[in-house]
């Protein structure tokens, strides 16, 4: 059982933190001239940005592969040590390598240097110092020094590597924003998971179509709207007119709202003269995603779907967006 008190467990975790804060806010300073150079290596990439690093920092950079991959810069990662027996030959010609050392001075990254530059690949590279042989060799190095490593023994790579992952992020972003990167283009590379079905679910495909849209026309009384209601069991009718345009929506929140102020012979009352009139609509071809964030700030549970022209084609509601698995 450890014979630290609470009080200083906590004053440990603030320090690493405070620590590693410190690293990631100095490398603004160093956005410079080298950062825009390997940028505009990665942009006039035809190959793949091939990210190569070892040990802790290979973790880092096989995430940083991972971000530039699904941000829209081709890349993957090759540890150092696999590629001096066989991988090297997933490196062509039309490639930038991206080379991840805290001391620059890694030996597997040093042994496979000399059949980087025999490729005349691009080198960019993430070192902790500049006069390192790895950053000599760079087309464009990239300064991720830190003061300290937030390990108290000076030992475990910890504010360095969150650097080298912040500068890893800094350009992929950068690299994004240079491409005009959209989030449809996002969406292409995550379409499994509840990321995927936010960015790429359209309304049009989980809402209610053809007979089970509840509908009525505007010269319906409320009993029929009542029956439509009933029959398609969403808790709402549109309600529209003779183009199919939606001129309202009438709902069980309306129905209660008429038994409370003490409203007789209802059955006999047009639903025109009580519905929500100017009705919240949503277009079929928008997110689903979209939908949820104006039912949740409406504070609404459904709302009729309309298409190009304007005119009903599907009834939505929050049970079908939390069957989708986007809300």
């Amino acid at each position: 059982m450890s014979s630290l008190s609470d009080n200083k467990l906590l004053r440990l975790g603030r320090t690493v933190l405070e620590i590693e804060a410190a690293a990631v806010a100095a490398l603004a300073e160093r956005i410079d001239a080298s950062f825009t150079r390997a940028c505009h290596y990665m942009l006039a990439c035809e190959g793949r940005i091939i990210v190569t690093g070892m040990g802790k920092s290979g973790h880092v950079g096989a995430k940083i592969a991972a971000t530039l991959a699904s941000t829209g810069s081709p890349a993957f990662f090759i540890h150092p040590g696999e590629a001096s027996h066989g991988d090297l030959g997933m490196i062509t010609a039309k490639d930038v390598v991206m080379a991840l050392s805290n001391s620059g001075e890694t030996a597997e990254i040093l042994t496979i240097l000399p059949l980087i530059k025999r490729l005349g690949v691009p080198l960019i590279t993430l070192t902790g110092n500049p006069r390192s042989r790895l950053a000599q060799a760079a087309e464009a190095n990239l300064d991720i020094s830190v003061e300290k490593e937030a390990c108290p023994l000076g030992l475990a790579p910890t504010a360095s590597t969150t650097a080298t992952l912040a500068m890893g992020d800094a350009l992929s972003v950068a690299l994004l924003e240079a491409r005009g990167f959209t989030a449809d283009d996002f969406a292409m590379s995550h379409p499994a998971g509840s990321l995927g079905r936010r960015l790429l679910l359209r309304v049009r495909d989980i809402m209610h179509q053809g007979e089970n849209i509840p509908c009525v026309h505007k010269t319906a009384t409320i009993r029929e709207a009542l029956l439509e209601m009933t029959r398609k069991g969403l808790g709402m009718t549109s309600i529209v007119d003779d183009t199919g345009y939606v001129v309202g929506i009438f709902t069980d929140g309306d129905l209660r709202r008429l038994l409370d102020n003490g409203e007789v012979a209802i059955a006999k009352i047009n639903v025109v003269d009580v519905m929500t009139q100017k009705c919240t609509t949503i277009h079929a071809d928008k997110l689903a995603a979209e939908a949820l964030r104006i039912m949740e700030e409406r504070r609404i549970n459904a709302l009729p779907v309309t298409d190009e022209q304007n005119l009903l084609c599907g009834t939505l509601n929050m049970h079908d967006l939390l069957r989708a698995g986007v809300a």
